[in-house]
Formats: C-alpha cells, structure tokens, sequence
C-alpha cells in the first residue's frame, strides 16, 4: 500500500511525499526511522487513470504457483508465515499481484486466518487454493498443503501451456495466410482485374469468384470488419455471462474433431482425479472435496456431472456407480474408483489416475503437434494452388490469344 504523508524534521523543515508499507503501522514506523515527526498519513487514492489500469491488471496461474512453491519452502524452512508473505511481497515483479500479497500480509498481522485472508481475493486464489490452505490450518500441516498446492499449481500449467501451444501454432499460421490473400484481394487482384477487362476474354468461374471477393472486400471491408469484431466480442461476453452459452461452448469443446475427447476430456479427468485426490489428502471429507473440484474444473459440463455425483453419494450411494452414468467419464475411470472406494485407498487410486490421463494427454498433444505441421502444409499449398490457377489461368489464356 502507498500512503500520503506530511512529516516536519528535527529542524522544522515541512516535507511531504509517498510512502510504500503493508499497513498504515509500518508507515509510521518508516518514516519514523527516518527521523521524521508526521503532522498527517492517509492512504493513497490514486488517479482516475491508475484506478481504471487496475481492471486489466491479472496474476497468471504461473505467478501463483511460484508464489506457492517459495512460500512452501520458507515456511518449511521455519520461517513465520507474516515475515514469508512480506518478504515475498517485495520479491514478485507484478505490481497488482504485490498490492495483493501487501492487503494479505495486512490481514494476518491483524489477526485474520491466511485461509480467510486468502478468500478475499478470490479472483487471483481459487476456492480449491483457498480450502487447501484450510485444511493445512486444521491439520497443523501447512506446508504440506503448499507443497501439494505448488505440486498442482505447476502441473496444471504445464499442460494448459501445452494446449494453448498446440492451438495458437496452427491458429497464427493460417491468420497470417488469410492476412495475405486479403491483401492480395484489396491491392493485387484490382490491377488484374483491369488488364482482363481490356482483354476480353470471357473469364474461368475461379477467376470470377476471386475479382467478386476483391470488390466485396474492396467495397465492405468495414462492415466485414464491424461484424468479425462484434461476434468476436459477443460470443466472448455471451460465453463469459450467460451460462447457456457457456455450457454450449464447454460441449462445443468435448465434441471438437480431434481435440475433444482426445485432449480436452483427458485434461477434465485429470483435474477432476487430481484435484479430488489433493483435497482427499489434505484432510476435506468427500463431499466438500467433491464441491469444491466442481467448481475448479473449467467446464460446467464436467462440474454438473461432479455434483450430482456429490449429491448421489450424501444420500449413500457410491462415487463410481453416479460417475458410471454420464458418458463423459470412460469406463476404466469409474472402475479405478470402484477398486479406491473397495480398498479404502480411493485418495491413492485417484491421484495414480491423474498422473496417467496427464501423460496421455502429454502424449496425444505431442502427437497432435506432429501432425498439425503436414497438414498445414497441405492446407496453405493447396489455397496458394488455387489463387496462382485463379491469377495465371487467364494470363495464360490471354498470352495464348495474342
């Protein structure tokens, strides 16, 4: 936090300033140190502008999880969690995320849980992070909750990373092909079009599509542009806000070609299996571990599967047979939990099943990452093939009637 100060010396020279500290205490502590008598201290508003900044300001999962994994290793290391927080605060480079860690810090020195000082931020610690927590302050065991946080954390980024590697590549790559062909369209196609007309001749159907889109584009480039960024907008907001889109995307996402039961329904499982196994562990019973994982899964298909499953098991029947039922959850899933809830080592079984269904979506991704490259290939050849058919054809015809 900043705070505004007025302060006189020991020779009565008036100074004012900003000073940076976690709470308006260690202000004063500060700026005593420096030998200053503080005529007034208020905490800084900030602009306008620096206010509106902060709503696109973000933490990255990655940030957090190294935020989990050092502070697992200081409090390991026997350091009190309030120096830990404190000492990691200055360390961490994003402003909002230290602003964050500064409010935090502020909470427990004032005799707040970490747990429930934690909640207060839930758009940066997901109830998933903030019950783990929980748990290691009911155990005794907090670093052993941050481990398994820190353990999580990283290998959910690793494999959303993956994913996002194996979308963006094909993605830019056939952007910046379409980017060419409308540039061609606007500025080559126009110039050809011109020296045909002179010419004559009646011209191939391909040749006709091509000089029809040049004009479109040529002629509606900005309503073709209002509409791309409207839907784009739209869609964004409709998948953020109204759960019906939401839910069509999040199925939209388990039937894509390729991706969705290959990927995507191998990534779901392995949250599901290690989140449950972690919270199992940590010491929640099975129906808060099962609400919570719910609610960190990323599709709300999955989260309506898992709490009906919660639901199914208050009333005693068991985690497998209400899994059984949605097809969403492959047999050999339903079975390893059958073998866990048998054997008392459902924590066990779960986190083994995790660990598989992570290295097979390691390995589909990597598979897929192969093969997206020839088919790239394929794909921008075979449209350079028809634009060069489309431009030489009727040069050609022309040359051939000369």
């Amino acid at each position: 936090m900043q705070f505004d100060y007025i302060a006189r010396t020991k020779l009565s020279e008036m100074q004012n300033g900003v000073v940076e500290a976690i709470n308006e205490k260690a202000a004063i502590a500060a700026l005593q140190a420096k030998g200053l008598i503080i005529l007034e201290l208020k905490a800084f508003s900030g602009s306008a502008f620096s206010l509106n900044l902060k709503l696109f300001q973000r933490v990255k999962s990655k940030e957090v999880s190294i935020f989990a994994r050092q502070l697992a290793t200081l409090v390991s290391a026997q350091v009190p969690l309030l120096t830990s927080l404190q000492s990691l605060s200055k360390q961490v480079e994003n402003e909002y995320f230290k602003e964050i860690l500064f409010e935090v810090s502020n909470d427990i020195e004032g005799g707040t849980l970490f747990s429930k000082a934690l909640a207060r931020h839930p758009k940066i610690f997901s109830e998933f992070f903030v019950n783990m927590i929980k748990a290691g302050e009911a155990s005794g065991g907090m670093e052993k909750s941050l481990l398994y946080l820190a353990d999580y954390l990283e290998k959910q980024d690793h494999l959303n990373s993956r994913v996002r590697g194996a979308l963006i590549y094909p993605g830019v790559i056939l952007g910046a092909f379409a980017a060419i062909a409308v540039l061609m369209m606007i500025f080559v196609v126009p110039k050809l079009t011109s020296f045909l007309q002179e010419a004559g001749q009646e011209l191939p159907f391909m040749t006709r599509a091509m000089i029809g889109t040049s004009n479109f584009l040529i002629s509606w480039w900005w309503l073709l542009l209002i509409l791309i960024s409207g839907g784009t907008y739209y869609a964004f907001y409709a998948v953020k806000n109204k759960p019906s889109a939401r839910r069509q995307w999040d199925l939209l996402k388990l039937k894509m070609p390729v991706f969705g039961k290959r990927v995507f329904e191998k990534i779901y499982i392995t949250r599901f299996a290690e989140n449950l196994s972690t919270l199992i562990q940590g010491g929640l019973s099975i129906l808060q571990a099962l609400q919570v994982t719910s609610e960190v899964l990323g599709n709300v298909i999955y989260r309506d599967i898992v709490i009906e499953a919660k639901e199914s098991v208050r009333i005693g029947e068991s985690l497998s047979s209400s899994l059984a039922k949605h097809k969403e959850m492959p047999p050999l899933v339903t079975q390893m939990i059958a073998t866990g809830e048998q054997t008392g080592s459902l924590d066990v079984i779960l986190k083994k099943m995790g660990q598989f269904y992570s290295r097979e979506a390691d390995t589909t991704i990597d598979t897929i990452s192969q093969l997206i490259e020839p088919f790239l290939i394929l794909l921008i050849g075979g449209g350079v093939i028809v634009l060069i058919m489309a431009i030489l054809m009727p040069i050609y015809n022309v040359a051939g009637g000369l």
